[in-house]
């Protein structure tokens, strides 16, 4: 198994070309992978095969994920300089529609969300455009269509606008800050609670923040308490594929503008 994992963000929107707007970017890379022969996968399958829950070839595949979990993950947009922006479920509906079931039939999209509908206000205000582009009314819906899955992303995301100190003495602007046990249930546990309040089901995979991998979280409290709230993995940022020797609290992942800035580097990546 070596299934690299790609990732973007959807307010990633710097005008309309592919270096600039992670929608272009994504609509063009379903287009590649399947160009190139590689099958599309859930990121939950590369998990479970990973936790040896099933034994599935998973030889050429690939994972799609999104961080943040912005209203343009699902919904179409007019940006104010930038025009409508097709949401990344969208993309995924036009590439089905255009290359039909049996091109993709596992076609799939994870989402990873902030909880705090506070923490999304002040996010959207301060990082945005204050136009209320961080909403969770399509969580649900999104979740269940097969096509997307809505996981855990952290409470607040720990996130610089916010103020500071935070609960529990939290210093605001970085993942790394999480070092003590009230602190991880603040911000992955609540999360989980209000996810699954919010889905009808309890999430299961996490992704750091920034891509900080704090030392507490990835070598104490996810290995001892991530099972018990219902975790199987953690996503960082390692910039490389996930393998049968990858650390479940670790797993590396690909991100779009940082990993790879055009479709010949993504290309690049896909073919090694």
């Amino acid at each position: 198994m070596r299934v690299p994992v790609l990732t973007y963000h959807a307010n990633n929107i710097a005008g309309n070309d592919y270096t600039g707007n992670d929608h272009v970017a994504f609509a063009a890379d379903l287009r590649l992978i399947d160009d190139l022969d590689l099958r599309i996968v859930p990121l939950q399958h590369v998990v479970d095969r990973l936790l040896g829950r099933h034994a599935d070839d998973l030889h050429h595949c690939v994972a799609l994920t999104c961080d943040d979990g912005t209203d343009f993950d699902h919904v179409d947009i007019d940006h104010p300089t930038d025009g409508l922006q097709r949401s990344l479920f969208n993309c995924l509906r036009d590439f089905r529609n255009l290359r039909g079931d049996e091109a993709q039939p596992d076609l799939h999209l994870t989402s990873f969300v902030i909880s705090d509908p506070g923490a999304r206000e002040l996010m959207d205000k301060a990082c945005m455009v204050g136009r209320g582009w961080m909403n969770e009314a399509w969580w649900r819906e999104v979740d269940s269509s097969g096509l997307m899955a809505i996981e855990n992303h952290s409470w607040d995301h720990n996130h610089p606008c916010l103020p500071t100190p935070g609960p529990l003495g939290l210093v605001r602007g970085d993942f790394f800050a999480i070092k003590t046990e009230a602190q991880a249930e603040f911000e992955i546990t609540q999360a989980q609670d209000y996810l699954q309040a919010r889905l009808g089901r309890r999430p299961r995979l996490f992704c750091y923040p920034f891509g900080h991998i704090s030392d507490y979280l990835y070598k104490d409290w996810l290995p001892t308490r991530g099972p018990q709230v219902g975790l199987d993995a953690a996503f960082g940022d390692g910039a490389t594929p996930v393998t049968e020797s990858s650390d479940r609290w670790n797993l590396p992942r690909y991100i779009c503008g940082w990993h790879w800035k055009t479709p010949d580097e993504l290309r690049a990546i896909l073919e090694a």
